[in-house]
């Protein structure tokens, strides 16, 4: 059984900083594809920067340069590093992951939410002009 848990969402102002955590528990962690996704209320979910089985990393045109994802194997914990926040990073951030093996295309930075069958509960993320 696979369990993520999101911590670190917090209120900031323009030019803060933010780094949240996804605990993971449940087998074959290095073996998965991760990633963060955001949604804003009234709108879709989207892909912000994932990890895959092989350390492909990709992100969002809105999260290049700013932020970054890492993966802590000791611990089975993903980070996501965010720099620069600005009021249109305002949504709440989620954590997950994908099936133990199975392939995903972040690492050109295509975000499928089909690619991944866990997800957390999320973790909120505001920020104040």
């Amino acid at each position: 059984q696979v369990h993520l848990a999101e911590s670190g969402g917090d209120s900031v102002q323009t030019g803060g900083s933010l780094r949240l955590s996804c605990t993971f528990s449940g087998p074959h962690y290095s073996r998965r594809c991760m990633a963060w996704f955001r949604q804003v209320p009234g709108k879709e979910r989207e892909g912000v920067a994932g990890i895959d089985r092989d350390e492909g990393i990709g992100y969002a045109d809105s999260a290049k340069g700013r932020f970054t994802i890492s993966k802590d194997k000791d611990s089975n914990t993903l980070y996501l590093q965010m720099d620069g926040l600005k009021p249109e990073d305002t949504a709440l951030y989620y954590c997950t992951a994908g099936r133990s093996g199975d392939s995903c295309p972040v690492r050109f930075n295509r975000f499928r939410e089909a690619d991944f069958q866990y997800w957390g509960q999320g973790t909120q993320v505001t920020v104040s002009s």
